[in-house]
């Protein structure tokens, strides 16, 4: 069982401590699914988020939409400490850019 165009955000990574293969879904940070192989990991982890989903719709849950589905504003709150807002403003003030720009850039790293 798999979901038909199944547009979440899957990741396989390797796991030393279990020495396989991890496949993992960001929108079901609870489930994984461990295989020898990646692609083994991935099919596991599809399979798992199918019936998953298939039980939370019986169920009546909500199902967690798909991260590449969602619009995204390009805003957010963030909130630090005053010491740490303070010392961005400073080098923001030294570089010549906005603290916008700053917060940016590093974020965007």
């Amino acid at each position: 069982m798999t979901i038909k165009n199944d547009h979440y955000t899957y990741r396989i990574t390797w796991s030393a401590e279990d020495n396989e293969y991890v496949g993992l879904c960001a929108e079901f940070p609870s489930l994984s699914w461990l295989a020898k192989e990646p692609e083994a990991a991935l099919k596991g982890t599809r399979k798992l988020v199918a019936e998953v989903t298939e039980d939370m719709k019986k169920n009546g849950k909500k199902i967690p939409e798909p991260l590449a589905n969602r619009r995204y504003s390009g805003k957010f709150m963030l909130r630090v400490l005053p010491e740490v807002h303070k010392g961005l403003a400073i080098k923001a003030a030294e570089e010549g850019v906005s603290l916008n720009r700053l917060a940016a850039v590093k974020l965007g790293m």
